[in-house]
């Protein structure tokens, strides 16, 4: 069983097909494939990573019109791969899985959706990702507004913006790509910025439909460029894992504010005061001159409250809307939530993990026997492509799925805790000398400060520790 038709899941099936292996079925929440890249269809949304990159190694896309792709091209690139690779056959549609339970009798797992549909596997692959669940703020008053509200991972593309009051909360990855898409059209647009962010240029362009035929032609040349992206992109985790060279950069990027922001007081207001790398650093060409037009205002006044018509700051200010927006990201550490999973003797994986997510290389966890995560805890990026790290993890999980069919006496591969722990006390001593620990509150992080999110080091690194499953760090029940 695999769970999600995004980037993961769908690597995942392709993966199984690819290797002979057809007896899977892929559950799937929605009713069409995507994931991330279904669900998030504000205005304006694409990727931050380069488009060569930002795709399978065993298929590239000659297609992309641009050095960043947009959202609607990703998701049309992920309905391309299900057909080509005849997985859609695979896919259940509207099965959102709200149960998964361990039987140490019949080394068997039992899925249960919403619908009452029940599936029984002997491996359970979880490929939904970790941002599926937005994040809904705890504001006073919000269920009192008399306008619409909506996540911008739930966009309404159905409620008209021409003209109206937008409140925008939130300054993350979402706000830098949806403010300038909707400035020009709304009345007034007003941002609540909590922490502003270092916001890089973005090296965009289109390309060509002479370079995109030459790649068609010739793929090895969109190979060689790739791999050029991807080690210009690697090399930059020395910066994270290296705090003080990042200081160097940040002169570069308060220069880019200055060239960008005329207004003094407006630029002091965009001047992030935390080390930079802390949080996500944004890519935006567009983002500084939106937030200058005259119907746009930033606000950072403390919201207090949402009254009916407006979000009130907590200096007294009411602040009037029509709509209110929520760019606040999603439940990162609380990805699984939504899904009751149980294991050996009954241990419940969310209770496990309250104190912050925690797994053996990201992707299988002691006590949930057969069990395998991708984009699983610590094995997000700051600084490349998750592309290669989900077909590392992929890779990794088809070699337990292989040793589960085909070496002898196998039943179920349990991670041994002793690896498990130490796995992770060397990542977390690693992350607590790297920039994500300089002290800024960012979503990578728990609120008792533990980072369950990011990976920290070179990817290379991780390709090499996942290159192949060892037997031995796992309790092989037979």
């Amino acid at each position: 069983m695999i769970v999600g038709t995004g980037f993961s899941g769908l690597g995942m099936a392709i993966m199984l097909r690819k290797a002979g292996i057809t007896d899977f079925v892929v559950l799937e929440k929605a009713d069409r494939v995507g994931g991330t890249w279904r669900a998030n269809s504000y205005p304006g949304a694409a990727c931050d990573v380069p488009s060569h990159l930002y795709s399978f190694s065993f298929e590239q896309n000659p297609e992309w019109t641009r050095a960043f792709s947009p959202q609607a091209e990703i998701l049309a690139y992920l309905e391309r791969c299900a057909t080509k690779y005849e997985v859609r056959p695979h896919i259940r549609f509207g099965a959102e899985v709200r149960s998964a339970a361990w039987d140490e009798v019949t080394a068997r797992w039992t899925l249960r959706c919403a619908d009452g549909r029940v599936f029984v596997a002997r491996a359970f692959v979880l490929g939904n990702g970790a941002l599926h669940l937005p994040a809904l703020p705890e504001i006073p008053g919000l269920a009192s507004f008399a306008g619409k509200t909506f996540h911008s991972a739930q966009w309404d593309h159905s409620h008209d913006l021409t003209g109206r009051h937008v409140a925008v909360i939130g300054t993350g990855a979402s706000a830098i790509q949806m403010v300038p898409a909707i400035a020009p059209i709304v009345g007034r647009l007003r941002l609540f910025q909590r922490t502003p962010a270092w916001v890089m240029p973005k090296p965009d362009h289109t390309i060509g439909a002479r370079a995109r035929a030459l790649y068609a032609r010739w793929p090895a040349l969109q190979r060689l460029v790739r791999a050029a992206i991807y080690w210009q992109l690697e090399g930059r985790a020395i910066g994270f894992s290296r705090p003080a060279i990042l200081k160097f950069a940040e002169p570069l990027v308060r220069w880019h504010i200055a060239r960008s922001v005329r207004d003094p007081r407006l630029r002091a207001t965009l001047t992030p005061s935390y080390r930079m790398g802390c949080k996500r650093i944004l890519l935006s060409n567009d983002y500084y001159p939106a937030l200058q037009r005259p119907n746009v205002e930033v606000i950072t006044a403390a919201i207090d409250h949402v009254e009916p018509h407006g979000i009130r700051t907590r200096d007294g200010v009411l602040h009037p809307a029509d709509t209110i927006v929520l760019g606040t990201g999603f439940r990162v550490s609380e990805y699984l939530s939504a899904i009751t999973l149980t294991g050996v003797g009954g241990l419940d994986l969310n209770l496990l993990w309250r104190d912050g997510p925690g797994a053996y290389l990201g992707i299988t966890v002691a006590g949930f026997p057969n069990l395998f995560l991708l984009m699983g805890p610590n094995t997000g990026l700051g600084h490349n492509s998750m592309i290669f790290m989900i077909e590392a993890q992929a890779r990794y999980t088809l070699q337990g799925i292989q040793a589960l069919r085909g070496a002898p006496g196998i039943r179920a591969l349990d991670v041994r805790p002793e690896i498990q722990t130490a796995f992770n006390a060397e990542l977390q001593a690693k992350l607590g000398r790297s920039v994500w620990a300089t002290g800024c509150s960012s979503w990578y992080q728990t609120a008792a400060g533990h980072n369950s999110a990011l990976w920290p080091g070179f990817t290379v690194d991780y390709w090499r520790r996942t290159r192949r499953l060892r037997l031995e760090d796992f309790a092989a029940n037979s």
